[in-house]
Formats: structure tokens, sequence, C-alpha cells
């Protein structure tokens, strides 16, 4: 393990020119007494690793030096295969530089190793919409990929569900979720989300900004992801489950309306069993929990239950008129 380690900030001081210890520990998930024992048996084994002290100080390679060995284990070098997705590599214009990327890898790798990196992508295709769904192909898409990459701010007019916008904004990353791409930018000062394919125009500028230093594009999604799921879920329900409502539960909600649900353990004489669940407000919950069908009963609030019975009564009116006809 140690020697891995070694190469991991081998190759990080390399890739990333200049880097802290708190920085090298937390990716190792070692101590700092740790990352400092390391850099001195790399020193020790002629690998020229200098430190610069002061607020922009740190751990950085000799100018110029590089090392040839890439450090991949057998997994290492297949699990590289799986990421190339290539239609949203295309579709941010990056899809020739992948397949080259690729192509270099593979007649690096030895020989043994080649012939797993090959299987794996013959054997395995990530598919990133879900289904029943088309994926986007948003008209701006590489325009603000360059943007993203050469730090430039955009001028935008975008759609939102309160009317048109116009927007100056810094870009800060690119995410693709379930076939529908994402812009993250920074408006004024603060993180904004907006969908690229409701962007109606876009002009890249001449002035370049300062990426925040602090900005994790991952850590801001996951965060920004459940903070809507809780906007979107502000209310809870009463319901009663069959048991095949009980396994449609997994199979139709979203992974935080799993996490919050409660279901009581013993069912009843019917076999039903009784859960509470975070829903929206009343009528995207009674679109959620209409697709339940006759598996699912609202129990409460008195609201939701009486709008959930007036729905199922207009709907069975509407297909026993269709059956006299």
């Amino acid at each position: 393990m140690r020697a891995s380690r070694l190469l991991n900030i081998l190759m990080t001081l390399q890739a990333r020119g200049q880097t802290t210890a708190p920085v090298l520990a937390k990716e190792c998930g070692v101590s700092l007494r740790t990352v400092y024992r390391d850099i001195e048996t790399l020193s020790a084994l002629g690998i020229p690793v200098y430190s610069e002290r002061g607020a922009e100080g740190g751990y950085r390679l000799l100018d110029g030096y590089r090392t040839r060995l890439n450090g991949l284990s057998s997994q290492e070098a297949e699990a590289l295969f799986l990421t190339g997705l290539s239609g949203p590599a295309t579709d941010m214009g990056l899809g020739a530089a992948v397949s080259a990327a690729q192509t270099k890898l593979l007649a690096a790798l030895p020989q043994e190793m080649r012939s797993g990196a090959e299987r794996m992508q013959s054997r395995f295709h990530l598919d990133a919409p879900a289904w029943f769904a088309e994926s986007e192909h948003p008209d701006h898409l590489r325009d603000i990929t360059q943007a993203v990459w050469e730090h430039r701010a955009i001028e935008m007019r975008y759609q939102s569900w309160k009317g048109e916008k116009q927007r100056h904004a810094e870009p800060l990353g690119v995410v693709l979720k379930s076939g529908s791409w994402y812009l993250v930018a920074q408006v004024d000062g603060d993180l904004r989300t907006y969908r690229i394919s409701r962007i109606l125009d876009l002009a890249i500028s001449e002035t370049r900004f300062e990426r925040p230093a602090e900005f994790d594009l991952a850590d801001y999604w996951r965060a920004n992801t459940l903070r809507l799921e809780e906007e979107l879920h502000t209310y809870v329900a009463e319901v009663r489950l069959s048991e095949k409502g009980v396994w449609m539960m997994d199979a139709l909600n979203s992974p935080y309306v799993r996490a919050a649900t409660t279901l009581d353990p013993t069912p009843d004489a019917q076999g039903w069993r009784k859960a509470t669940l975070p829903v929206g407000a009343l009528r995207q919950a009674c679109v959620e929990l209409l697709r339940f069908g006759a598996e699912l009963e609202v129990l409460g609030p008195p609201e939701l239950r009486e709008k959930m019975a007036s729905i199922a009564e207009e709907m069975a009116q509407l297909y026993a008129a269709k059956k006299r006809q």
C-alpha cells in the first residue's frame, strides 16, 4: 500500500505542478506526518521534490522532471476504458480527443494489460439517459465547454419558467444528468444552475475570470441535488401499500424519497403495510402517487386523499363512458 501511495503522490505532483501536504493527506487518506515521511522517502529515492514556504507554498517537482512510469494496475487500465462516454464526449466536441487518447493509452500499455482493456471496451457500455428518455443535444454545449476550459465569461439569453432573462455568467462546470445537460455558473457572486437546452442565445466574452479556488463541481452538484429534492418534497403523506406496492416503491421512487420513507414492518390483515413518505405539493403528489394505481391508498393528509379520490372517480367515469360507446 505504501508503494502505491508513493506513486500516487508522485503522479499528483507531476499532474498538478504544486500541491500542499494537507491536500495530499486528504486524497491518500493518511495523516500529515505520513505525508511528510513519504515526501522524505521520495527525496531519498532521487525524486527531485522541493518544498516552498508561505501562503502560496507547497510541494512541487523540479521543473522539467517527468517520469515515464504510468503506475497503472491492470484493473485501473481497464477502468479507464470504461469511463469513455463517447456520446457525451462527442456532444462537447471532445469525441476525437477521447478516441485518440484511448488509442495512445492502449499503445502505451504492456501487452498483458491490452487484452483486459480491450475486453472491457467490448463488453461494457455506459448509457447515460434514463429509460424511455431522449438524450439532449443542446445547440450551445460546445461553446459552453470551450468557455469552461478557457475561463471565459458568457452572455446568454435564458428561457426560465418565469420568462426570458439576460445573464452575464462565469461558467464553472458542465453536468450530464439523465440525458440532460446543465451549466453550473457564477452569476453576481452566486452559484446558479441552468439547463443548457433552455439557453436561447449565447456569446463567449473576451473577458477571462478567475475560477474560485474552493469550488468543487462534484460537491456542489451533490449538495444542489439534495437541496432541490428537499424543496420539491416539503410535505409528508401517510399511505398503505400492497405487497406489490412495496416493491414498486423501490422501482419508482427517487433515492431521496426511498431514504426518507418509513415503512411499517408488520402487515395488516390484508397483507398491506403503512408508510410515510415525502411528497411535493398537492398536484405533484397526486402525479407521483397515481403511478402506483390500486396498489397504494392515501390515508392522509385529508386534502391529498380527497384529491386522489376525485381524480380516481373522474378516471372511472371516463373509462365507463368509453365502455358504453
